[in-house]
């Protein structure tokens, strides 16, 4: 099945060049590299992972700062990397690998008078973190999937950014205006003026860096279907529903950067497919806060 949205050459052709244009954010450190492929290998093991990891100094320290942290929440603390890799599992390791990769991608740097790209990372780490705490409400067994799936979601607004930044400024300054005079409307000018000034939306650049990024195709789905993902198949969109709802409680509350969505407002579908009750919800938004400032704290 497809895992972007659907694109015509044209806009194909302007995403890859808009990824070859901005160089380095379009390409991921050469060890998160090789943990994502040793990760998606099935025959890899602890052991192999842990070859790469031991060589990287600053990510064996951040590996061994996250397992002793109160985001994981694991008893006892942790000294050893491959004993670390042991209890967290390759797949979350590699979550973490990238994750850390990806700070430097939201540079500093003005979007508006009201907005800097700053802000675009903090809304990135909040999703992440309502994320987790979402699987974590439903009993699904992905925290680190459900945080980076967040944290990235929006990283085809990075790319627009870094590679048109006036184009962008004008987006951002036009909805902004929409917004004061009609709310209604902010998010459907965002579409229809994303795809007039970069020839595709957000979502569609985002799936093409996940894909030159050899992300697994569960962040592929992210990063193309987080605002649509009903259109996907029903056993490709889980961890692209959970994104959705933590992108929508985060609107809510205003966290960074909130103009691509049109409300808080959860789909009552969505809400029905990832059996998310009130009670449920009320208990995500409460505990949010805190996940957050853990979330900034491991990341900065």
């Amino acid at each position: 099945m497809n895992i972007q949205p659907s694109l015509d050459s044209t806009a194909e052709n302007t995403v890859s060049k808009a990824l070859d244009q901005i160089g380095e954010i379009s390409t991921l450190p050469e060890i998160t590299l090789k943990i994502i492929e040793t990760v998606e290998d099935p025959r890899s093991t602890a052991r192999d992972l842990h070859e790469i990891v031991m060589h990287d100094l600053a990510l064996s320290a951040r590996i061994l700062r996250v397992v002793n942290s109160a985001f994981y929440g694991l008893p006892g603390q942790v000294a050893s990397i491959e004993r670390a890799i042991v209890m967290l599992g390759l797949n979350a390791v590699k979550n973490i690998a990238i994750a850390a990769s990806l700070n430097r991608v939201f540079r500093a740097g003005r979007i508006s008078k009201r907005y800097s790209a700053r802000d675009l990372w903090t809304h990135s780490v909040a999703v992440g973190a309502a994320a987790k705490l979402l699987v974590e409400a439903i009993n699904i067994p992905l925290p680190d999937e459900a945080f980076v799936g967040g944290l990235i979601h929006d990283i085809g607004l990075v790319v627009m950014l870094q590679s048109n930044a006036p184009a962008m400024q004008e987006l951002v300054r036009a909805v902004e205006t929409a917004e004061e005079e009609t709310p209604s409307r902010a998010a459907h000018l965002f579409a229809s003026l994303e795809a007039k000034l970069f020839g595709a939306s957000h979502e569609v650049y985002g799936a093409g860096l996940a894909r030159r990024w050899k992300f697994p195709r569960s962040f592929q789905y992210v990063t193309g279907y987080h605002h649509n993902p009903g259109t996907l198949a029903p056993e490709n969109r889980l961890l692209t529903l959970v994104v959705n709802a933590a992108d929508r409680l985060c609107c809510e509350r205003g966290i960074g950067i909130v103009l691509p969505v049109d409300s808080g407002q959860i789909d009552p579908q969505v809400l029905d497919e990832l059996r998310l009750g009130e009670t449920q919800l009320t208990k995500v938004r409460d505990a949010l806060p805190a996940q957050l400032e853990q979330a900034i704290d491991l990341l900065d």
